[in-house]
């Protein structure tokens, strides 16, 4: 079993903060240039955004509303 940490990440728009727990070595592999959806799958598609945009999910979807609704 990996290791794994909890990274504290802010929105850049709304300040709110999120702990995202990640496999250390995914995260290390991550920062050194690996894919983040290769080096951590295990997250959801909101939880890599924030650590790779500094963007929550809610101000995502305000700044891309779906254009179906």
């Amino acid at each position: 079993m990996s290791a794994t940490t909890i990274v504290a990440t802010a929105c850049r728009l709304c300040g709110a903060v999120s702990d995202i727990p990640v496999e250390i070595q995914g995260f290390i592999a991550w920062r050194t240039g690996e894919l983040i959806q290769d080096a951590l799958p295990d997250l959801t598609p909101a939880e890599r955004e924030l650590l790779i945009s500094n963007t929550c999910d809610e101000c995502w979807k305000q700044m891309f509303p779906d254009e179906d609704e």
